[in-house]
């Protein structure tokens, strides 16, 4: 099985990004997008001067408590730059979203509470919201944060959309925005010592 088939069995469609589009941000934009790959791990991410932004980290199941997902992450914080990346909310009926949030509150990343994401997935038309986590070695802040967010959708999730997929995304304002005034922590269950 290739990467793309990988991640395309792991990742909900709504969230997934054509063939063609990765292609072409690994082929064309070769100096900040990347794909690590091993035979249990997929990992896809833009580094940008200021910051990394996971784009998806997939790590299979047989080698899941190896510390795979653990040293992959290592690898991008050793960058030394805030790490961003996009999670779904959690669902308890999808054990695995639990199970990603518990780990990433474990890796010390940190809910960006005052950001908003909602966009339209243009393979199904749904509003797909996310939540915002972030790692960072500096106290970076939110603002900071939500800067990055808006350059890698602006330069990665949306790059020729129209071409791979017959329509645009929607703008980087009608899909970020931020609230001073935060919303619940979404990692606070999962960093609550009495609940690890």
């Amino acid at each position: 099985m290739n990467w793309y088939e990988k991640l395309n069995q792991y990742f909900p469609v709504e969230e997934m990004k054509s063939k063609e589009h990765m292609d072409a941000l690994l082929k064309e934009k070769g100096s900040v997008y990347y794909k690590d790959e091993g035979p249990y791990h997929v990992l896809m991410y833009a580094e940008f001067p200021n910051f990394t932004f996971v784009d998806y980290l997939f790590v299979s199941k047989e080698s899941r408590g190896m510390g795979l997902g653990k040293k992959t992450l290592q690898m991008l914080k050793d960058k030394n730059k805030p790490i961003i990346l996009e999670v779904e909310p959690v669902n308890y009926e999808d054990t695995d979203t639990e199970k990603r949030l518990r780990f990433y509150a474990r890796e010390g990343f940190e809910h960006a509470s005052s950001i908003g994401y909602c966009r339209r997935s243009l393979a199904t038309g749904e509003e797909n919201s996310m939540e915002i986590l972030y790692w960072t070695p500096s106290g970076e802040t939110e603002e900071q944060i939500f800067e990055g967010m808006q350059k890698m959708y602006q330069d990665i999730h949306t790059y020729k959309d129209e071409q791979f997929y017959g329509e645009s995304y929607d703008s980087v304002s009608d899909v970020l925005t931020f609230q001073e005034e935060e919303k619940k922590d979404v990692l606070k269950p999962f960093s609550d010592p009495i609940n690890n």
